[in-house]
């Protein structure tokens, strides 16, 4: 008999675990989708010209807090995790809600749900929203340039629109943002790559994305999406660490799958962490990954004109995913009005508005910054109307994306911009020379990693 499966989501993972896992596969049948931490997913339908002939009417997706009316009224046998940076805590509350009602709680291992590409891959992940995963993707993307080589970035999904439509979704140009009808969220993602000139592909169906991104590029940097797993297998792992949240690559799914999974761990933002922070983090590489390779890299927070924020009443807005899924009471941006001497740090949260007023209502650690929600048109108006109403001089806008783009913002603006820079001797390079089997010093304990 088939097994009834419900599988626990977000707008991505789980898209890409069903196309993957159950599909194809006769010995289950997915009767819901269940939606969590993207705002307006409940209600929608996986639509059936993606998800196959077994389901020409789609499969419905469901809120998260209806999981038991959903396990007894579809006999469900088993509930699939399949989203990401969520506590260990969390996960099994939910498994135990799954067992209460007797179903089994299924975790579908790395290896089972990762495309093998004739490319080679090099996957920058992380243990947390908001580690510093992108810049860190650029700097790789620059090296295998310097190479030679013709990268082609791949981002983790951003699934929140036609899902038809975007079944396979290519980046070159800003305009390409428009024509996608991109959100807030995805233009942080995607912009800083087109940027430097990279092309970037995403989707929802990453069988194909994978074929198109090989037709296009020689080799694929895949920049992930929270703290989840990569969907095509690397040939060299890099996962980002955050010290600043020193601990947390043992606490959170699947980000510590991440952490002891991965070939280099990068500990980013070392120029602003506390030395013991850095140091908490590199006792536990050593005592849970040994065999890593460790890169301390400097978050460079750049800001041009920096002396325009000089005793000024600033407003700072930040990502709002690092803030609000990543548990950061604020980012880059308030170091940024700190380092260069703002007169006062306007706390905004008495001019809240709309969703963002909920916002700080859902996220009680929040500090005197803007969390820079956009997944609709109506979170991007009560930003703008937030921020319309804050009395300040200045606004620093610590978004990846330029929010002067999306969002009408009167005051006067300045943006914050990150850029990654390797401490000491450089580990990268190297270990990209020796993928590509190209001239140059391999990393020394490369001949004990090949016998081992």
């Amino acid at each position: 008999m088939q097994r009834r499966v419900i599988i626990l989501g977000a707008a991505g993972r789980d898209f890409h675990n069903f196309n993957v896992c159950f599909r194809n596969d006769p010995a289950y049948r997915v009767v819901a989708f269940t939606a969590a931490q993207i705002p307006d997913m409940a209600g929608r339908r996986y639509p059936g010209e993606l998800a196959g002939p077994s389901y020409p009417e789609g499969i419905a997706v469901v809120p998260e807090s209806q999981l038991e009316k959903l396990i007894v009224e579809n006999q469900a046998d088993v509930v699939v995790f399949s989203y990401s940076d969520v506590s260990h805590t969390a996960v099994m509350g939910l498994a135990s809600r799954a067992i209460a009602k007797g179903a089994d709680f299924l975790l579908i291992g790395a290896e089972r749900t990762m495309l093998r590409a004739r490319a080679p891959v090099v996957s920058v992940c992380g243990v947390r929203t908001g580690s510093g995963k992108t810049p860190v993707a650029r700097h790789v993307v620059k090296l295998l340039r310097g190479l030679g080589r013709r990268p082609v970035v791949v981002r983790h999904p951003m699934a929140y629109g036609d899902l038809v439509r975007q079944r396979v979704q290519r980046f070159a140009i800003p305009a390409d943002l428009e024509r996608e009808r991109c959100t807030l969220e995805e233009r942080e993602e995607y912009e800083p790559h087109l940027a430097d000139g990279s092309v970037v592909y995403s989707g929802v169906d990453y069988a194909a994305v994978l074929a198109e991104a090989e037709r296009e590029g020689d080799s694929i940097v895949w920049d992930g999406g929270g703290n989840d797993l990569p969907f095509f297998r690397p040939n060299l792992e890099i996962v980002v660490v955050d010290p600043h949240r020193a601990g947390h690559e043992l606490l959170y799914a699947p980000g510590e799958a991440n952490f002891l999974r991965a070939q280099i761990v990068v500990i980013a933002k070392a120029d602003t962490a506390p030395p013991g922070s850095i140091a908490t983090v590199r006792r536990h590489i050593a005592e849970r990954n040994p065999q890593a390779q460790v890169v301390e890299a400097d978050s460079q927070i750049l800001v041009q004109h920096p002396e325009k924020i000089r005793g000024l009443r600033v407003l700072v807005v930040e990502d709002g995913p690092t803030l609000t899924r990543g548990e950061m009471p604020y980012g880059a941006g308030v170091i940024a009005a700190r380092r260069h001497f703002a007169g006062q740090l306007v706390d905004p949260r008495p001019f809240a508005v709309g969703s963002v007023h909920e916002t700080y209502l859902n996220y009680r650690h929040l500090g005197p910054c803007v969390p820079a929600m956009g997944y609709s048109v109506a979170q991007l108006a009560d930003l703008e109307a937030t921020i319309a109403a804050v009395p300040c001089d200045l606004v620093l806008v610590a978004t990846p994306a330029d929010l002067k783009r999306a969002i009408r913002i009167a005051q006067p603006c300045l943006r914050v911009h990150y850029a990654m820079e390797e401490r000491g001797e450089p580990v990268l390079l190297p270990r990209l020379r020796e993928l590509f089997a190209l001239p140059g010093t391999a990393h020394p304990s490369s001949a004990a990693r090949r016998a081992g």
